[in-house]
C-alpha cells in the first residue's frame, strides 16, 4: 500500500508540474503573442537574393562586435572573423557559463589570460580582446574565415566556424556599412525609450565619438537625435540604430534618402527601407519612443 501510494503522489506531482510548465509556456506564449501579434521578430541581413536572420539580442551583439572592428581601424574581414566565432562559441549572446571557466561572447577563459570572468563578461573588453590577438595573426584577411577564428581561439573544435561564415559575411558588410539598406529589423511595439544622452553613450561606445544633436521631448513631441557622419560611416551608424532599436526605444532612422519605421509592418515583417526626402545626406536622425514612466 505504501508503495502504491508513493507511485499515485508522484503521478499526481508529475501531472502537477506538468501543468505549471505547460503553463508557463502558455503564458509566455501568450503575452508575446499580445506584446507582438504575428510579428516574427528579429533582423535580417540580405546579400543579393540571400537572407540571413539573428534574434534581436543577437543582432545587438553583432552590431557591437562589428562596430569596434572599425572603431580600431580593422577591415570588415575582421568582423566576419569575430561573428563566426561567437556564434559558434556563444551563439552571439553574453552567456556565464561554458566549457571549463570559459564565459562571454567568445567563451575567452580566465586560466588561459583572457581577463578576469568580470571583464570577460564586459563585451566591449572581450571584443577588443579577440581583436587584439586577432591582430597579431599574420594575413588573417587572406586566410579562410575558419582557419583565422581558430588560430585565435585554439578551440578543440577547429572547424567548426565554417559553418557560420555565409551569415557571419552577410551581418558583417551591413553592420560595418560595406552594404547599404542591407539590414532589416521587425520589432515589437515600443513600450518606452532610453533617453537622448543614453542612445548617444550607446553609439559612442559602439562607434566611436561622433558628433550628435539632441532634441529633448517638447509638448509630446518625440525626442531626436541626429548624428553627423562621413559618407563611409553612415550606413554603419544607421544599421547599429536598428540593431539596437528594441533595446534603446528607437522608433525611426533616417539616412540619405531612406527611412526605416519601426511600425511599418506588413504580413509579419518589416517593410525596411523606404525613399524619404526627409532623411539627409551626412546625417543619421533618430526619433525615440517617449520616454517609459
Amino acid at each position: 500500500m505504501r508503495s502504491r501510494a508513493a507511485v499515485g503522489w508522484l503521478v499526481v506531482v508529475a501531472i502537477s508540474a506538468g501543468l505549471l510548465i505547460g503553463g508557463g509556456v502558455w503564458l509566455s506564449n501568450t503575452f508575446r503573442d499580445a506584446f507582438a501579434p504575428g510579428l516574427s521578430l528579429g533582423c535580417t541581413a540580405t546579400v543579393g537574393e540571400d537572407h540571413y536572420t539573428l534574434a534581436l539580442d543577437q543582432s545587438a551583439n553583432a552590431a557591437l562586435i562589428s562596430g569596434i572592428a572599425i572603431q580600431r581601424g580593422m577591415p570588415a574581414r575582421a568582423a566576419s572573423i569575430a561573428l563566426a566565432t561567437a556564434l559558434q562559441e556563444s551563439k552571439l549572446r553574453n552567456i556565464d557559463y561554458g566549457d571549463l571557466d570559459s564565459v562571454g561572447l567568445f567563451q575567452q577563459r580566465p586560466s588561459q589570460d583572457w581577463g578576469t570572468v568580470e571583464q570577460i563578461m564586459d563585451p566591449v573588453y572581450s571584443a577588443n580582446a579577440f581583436y587584439d590577438v586577432l591582430a597579431q595573426v599574420p594575413n588573417y584577411v587572406e586566410l579562410p574565415i575558419n582557419d583565422a577564428a581558430q588560430i585565435v581561439q585554439r578551440s578543440g573544435y577547429p572547424h567548426a566556424y565554417a559553418q557560420h561564415e555565409s551569415l557571419s559575411r552577410a551581418f558583417a558588410s551591413a553592420l560595418t556599412g560595406q552594404a547599404p539598406q542591407a539590414l532589416n529589423c521587425t520589432l515589437p511595439p515600443a513600450t518606452g525609450s532610453s533617453a537622448p544622452d543614453t542612445v548617444v553613450a550607446a553609439a559612442h561606445t559602439a562607434l566611436g565619438q561622433l558628433p550628435a544633436n539632441i532634441s529633448g521631448s517638447t509638448d509630446g513631441a518625440p525626442a531626436s537625435v541626429v548624428f553627423e557622419v562621413p559618407d563611409a560611416y553612415g550606413w554603419m551608424v544607421a544599421h547599429w540604430a536598428l540593431a539596437n532599436a528594441n533595446e534603446l526605444g528607437i522608433e525611426t532612422v533616417g539616412y540619405s534618402g531612406f527611412a526605416w519605421d519601426r511600425n511599418a509592418n506588413e504580413g509579419g515583417h518589416n517593410l525596411g527601407w523606404q525613399a524619404s526626402e526627409a532623411a539627409s545626406p551626412g546625417q543619421v536622425s533618430l526619433t525615440l519612443a517617449p520616454v517609459a514612466g
